[in-house]
């Protein structure tokens, strides 16, 4: 449960931080006033006041549950501050509130990016391309006939494979016809290998037991390989949101509850299985946070672009009562997906 708490701690941290600074940084590069950057949310712990044409205060709060960022101009200013003339959010064209609201979510996006480049460079991912064992499951009878990490195989049957699934499909193929007969390159030999594959009871299907070997980048390489993997999940995550609307499939909605569950045990798996899990969570925050939602930066943004098309702007009242109508819709949901996480936390296992 600790762990869990903590990794939960740590994922929403760096998450919110991130997309806060997102528009922190923007707005101060267009000239806007922000009121205070804060680290965690409730009390104050500690202020530094920054001391420039505009006062601003970086706050440290007593709960460690992400951060915010305050911008002048939106009405939340505190008794004593003041906004300065023509550095109000309000106040700014349309291009620029569409970019600070826009690069919240952004700089989520660019952080999952880093995050599977870094573990494209640092750990690899199983090589597909390849017939290169990396290792042995326990038990199975690669093991069993001494296959070694660092094996290709050539052969199946006397058949040549090229790539993982081309040997995965000869294997169950062959094992269906007796025993398989393999040729494995180690180092500058070539050995020859005959083997049983029973079906295994667990996964129903016959299986040799062993994994793809993993395949590192350099780091430009890790970048770009990067770059295709976060667009390929954007698209999953976009389908799946578009199958849910029109009923296609059913979607598994987690809160906070489940986030840190999943949190935790990401942690305990160790440090990699916790970077893609935190590249996921930020990519997914980044994309949420640009659903045409009210109260969410989506929300915000879709005013703006009528705007910018129409040449009028939305009257600031009916504004905010669409973004508060929809704020408390969010709690709602929020609300409820939690005691979803409670009852299947406690009441279905």
């Amino acid at each position: 449960m600790l762990t869990s708490i903590i990794a939960f701690l740590i994922v929403i941290g760096i998450c919110v931080v991130v997309h806060e600074y997102g528009h922190y940084i923007t707005a101060r590069v267009l000239g806007v006033q922000v009121h205070e950057f804060a680290f965690g949310m409730g009390p104050v712990l500690k202020q530094i006041e920054q001391q420039k044409e505009s006062r601003m205060l970086w706050s440290l709060r007593l709960f460690p549950i992400g951060g915010f960022c305050r911008l002048a101009g939106m009405g939340e200013e505190a008794d004593e501050e003041v906004v300065l003339p023509g550095m109000g959010f309000n106040e700014q064209a349309a291009w620029k509130r569409f970019l600070i609201l826009l690069n919240g979510s952004l700089f989520n996006i660019v952080l999952a990016l880093l995050l599977t480049a870094v573990f494209l460079w640092g750990h690899g991912v199983m090589n597909m391309d390849d017939t290169k064992i990396g290792a042995l499951m326990e038990g199975f009878p690669g093991q069993a006939i001494g296959l070694k990490a660092g094996d290709r195989v050539l052969s199946v049957n006397g058949e040549p494979v090229g790539y993982w699934r081309e040997m995965s499909k000869a294997l169950r193929e062959g094992a269906a016809k007796g025993e398989v007969a393999l040729e494995v390159q180690r180092g500058e030999s070539t050995l020859s290998f005959t083997v049983a594959l029973p079906v295994n009871e667990e996964y129903g299907y016959p299986m040799l037991g062993v994994t793809p070997a993993l395949q590192r980048y350099g780091a430009l390489e890790a970048i770009a390989n990067a770059a295709g993997y976060t667009w390929r999940m954007t698209r999953l995550m976009l389908k799946g949101v578009w199958d849910w609307i029109a009923q296609r499939q059913e979607v598994d909605v987690t809160g906070p509850i489940g986030i840190a569950s999943m949190s935790g045990r990401a942690l305990r798996e160790g440090a990699w299985s916790f970077v893609t899990f935190l590249a996921l969570i930020s990519l997914n925050l980044g994309l949420l946070n640009l659903f045409p939602i009210p109260a969410l930066d989506g929300g915000r943004i879709i005013f703006i672009l009528f705007e910018m098309v129409f040449r009028r702007r939305m009257p600031e009242k009916w504004e905010n009562l669409v973004h508060l109508s929809g704020f408390f819709l969010l709690i709602a949901l929020m609300i409820f997906v939690t005691w979803q996480d409670i009852y299947n936390l406690f009441f279905t296992r």
